[in-house]
């Protein structure tokens, strides 16, 4: 790997705590790790150079087959390699988070014999920080081995095992043999500098624990109909991507993976935005989840606490408020794509859209049981309140556009979504507030849409006021309600956003950047959280054939082990963008109920 030839995005898998996520590549090596959580600086940056910056191998250097997969319904995973002289079985898994931070690594011999190759470089500060390490001798363990610690600022990480690697030139790297029957395991255990080595705890029963923990969390999933597997392993990245202790729930588990190759989209997603968190909400309640919205309830309570005008589009995941953007130069990028960015600058944008999905998840975890506390609702009234005041402005929309500001269709329709759930929340669900008030504005502001943000001669909703030209955003209107889904403007808008968006069979496009509405040079690929939206659009309006046609040749873009990427270069089968996406994995919850409902009604 160079940051000319990096590993293909989706040659990665993932494994998590709770915390945080590892990126694994297909031959084994640990190239993006952020401890202690996910918006924590790395200490395997690899991914956004090259193992100078940091990354843990354990690989079978001359396998000539390699395949893996996850260990059932869960984050074990589990890659077979096959060599000339045998086959070897690495297993990677990341403890339910109790109290250590840990990432184990078991290597297993199946059959003969066979080369391992194991390598740990440790650079903290996204790979620029070369720690001190130093050997150990691990007292807390059953028979005293040599561990390695290294040091750095605040930082540590301690590598334990029966057999740890030498010194070799600022990094600790092995190759040796082992036979059948024979194995070997690996533990990389993050701690505070200043604190002692953690006691060694029972790997094997830590994992058992794990292993039942996940067992019942997917058991909790009510859906069973077509395309199960595919939404369970969306379902359980969603929830890896979900902060346990805070219910924070990032947008992705990196940053600057690039939306256009070489280019300057490279975006940090190791944060909570509340539209991503909504949205995710939406699709594990439709999916028998209910404890996961009662904890980011709480979440978004703490975070946007106080006054409504200072709520913010995205947070960290302990709910703090600033995000500052910069630049890592010592990064080259993948593939040569810079700036590599930290933070993001876009925390301090208006996007009228975000308190819509709010509402619309917080009004479906309602209709499907969980209770509405005092504090949530009082909550929700001071924030409707707050976007009655401002749904006239312009903002920079859902795409978090760096050009003007515009009056974008989709953020008016998701401020009528806002209003539209409170009025529901009061008309079925007994709840107070300034009803009349509230349907006066609703009113209003359907409207406006309806004649500012319709274009007779396109033919269509376009994508904001004035404009000749749609958005992929425009789709999200059958699933808030805003027209009938049979409305002849609904459907002539699905058809307008095909002919105008979509590349190849079913791989959609945001919007098209030679417009120059969103500020930056260069373009993108196919959007997949907008792919699945066209799926469940076209379910809605009475295709479902289609539907489960386009489905089935965008699952293509899932990797071997069911991750998505942001985007997808139909092209050359490319991931493209930060990975694992929850957008592109709540798309594709939502898409599979959609069409699961359109299939049984008709």
């Amino acid at each position: 790997m160079t940051p000319d030839h990096p590993v293909p995005i989706k040659d990665y898998a993932v494994v998590g705590d709770g915390s945080t996520v590892a990126l694994i590549s297909r031959h084994g090596s640990v190239d993006w790790l952020c401890m202690p959580r996910f918006d924590s600086p790395a200490c395997f940056a690899a991914l956004l150079g090259d193992s100078r910056h940091g990354r843990w191998l354990l690989t079978v250097p001359d396998a000539t087959r390699v395949e893996r997969r996850y260990r059932g319904d869960d984050v074990e995973l589990v890659t077979t390699y096959t060599s000339p002289t045998g086959v070897a079985q690495v297993t990677d898994v990341m403890p339910v988070r109790d109290g250590a931070a840990d990432l184990v690594r078991t290597v297993e011999v199946l059959e003969g014999e066979v080369t391992v190759e194991h390598e740990w470089i440790v650079r903290f500060g996204y790979g620029k920080i070369l720690p001190w390490v130093r050997r150990i001798r691990d007292e807390t363990g059953a028979t005293g081995d040599e561990a390695l610690r290294a040091i750095a600022g605040s930082e540590a990480l301690l590598l334990r095992g029966a057999r740890i690697p030498p010194a070799d030139d600022h990094r600790h790297r092995e190759t040796f043999t082992m036979s059948t029957g024979e194995s070997l395991e690996l533990t990389s255990t993050w701690t505070a500098s200043w604190e002692p080595p953690p006691p060694c705890r029972p790997v094997t029963k830590r994992i058992d624990d794990t292993r039942r923990y996940w067992e019942s969390w997917v058991r909790t999933c009510t859906y069973d109909g077509p395309y199960r597997d595919a939404l369970v392993r969306s379902l359980i990245t969603l929830r890896l991507l979900t902060h346990v202790q805070t219910g924070g729930i990032v947008a992705a588990a990196t940053t600057s993976l690039p939306e256009d190759v070489g280019g300057e989209r490279n975006w940090d997603y190791r944060y909570c935005w509340l539209r991503d968190a909504a949205l995710t909400l939406e699709a594990l309640v439709e999916s028998g989840y209910q404890d996961e919205v009662a904890a980011w309830r709480d979440w978004l309570l703490r975070a946007v606490a106080g006054d409504p005008e200072d709520m913010q589009i995205m947070y960290a995941v302990d709910g703090s408020r600033e995000l500052p953007e910069r630049i890592l130069d010592h990064l080259p990028g993948y593939a040569g794509s810079r700036p590599v960015r930290v933070g993001n600058a876009a925390v301090g944008q208006r996007q009228n859209d975000v308190l819509g999905e709010v509402m619309s998840a917080l009004a479906m975890a309602r209709d499907f049981g969980l209770h509405e506390s005092p504090d949530a609702w009082s909550l929700q009234q001071h924030l409707v309140d707050a976007q009655i005041e401002r749904w006239r402005q312009k903002d920079s929309g859902l795409w978090e556009i760096r050009g003007p500001s515009q009056h974008f269709v989709h953020s008016k329709v998701m401020s009528w979504a806002a209003v539209d759930a409170a009025v529901r929340g009061a008309e079925a669900h007994g709840l107070t507030g300034p009803v009349e008030r509230w349907r006066h504005v609703r009113d209003e502001i359907h409207a406006d849409v309806l004649a500012h943000g319709w274009n007779e001669e396109v033919g269509s909703f376009v994508q904001f006021y004035g404009a000749a030209h749609t958005d992929a955003a425009l789709l999200q209107m059958l699933q808030v309600g805003f027209l009938p889904p049979d409305d002849p403007r609904m459907v002539a808008t699905v058809r307008t956003i095909r002919h105008e968006l979509e590349r190849d069979d079913g791989f959609v496009l945001r919007y098209a950047t030679e417009t120059g509405v969103d500020g930056l040079g260069g373009a993108e690929h196919p959007f997949l959280a907008c792919s699945f939206w066209l799926v469940d659009a076209l379910a809605r309006i009475g295709e479902p054939d289609e539907a489960r046609r386009l489905l089935d040749v965008i699952l293509e873009a899932s990797n071997d082990v069911g991750l998505l990427a942001e985007e997808y270069d139909p092209v050359d089968d490319r991931a493209i963008g930060n990975f694992p996406q929850a957008f592109s994995h709540l798309g594709l919850v939502r898409a599979i109920h959609s069409l699961a409902r359109a299939e049984e009604h008709r």
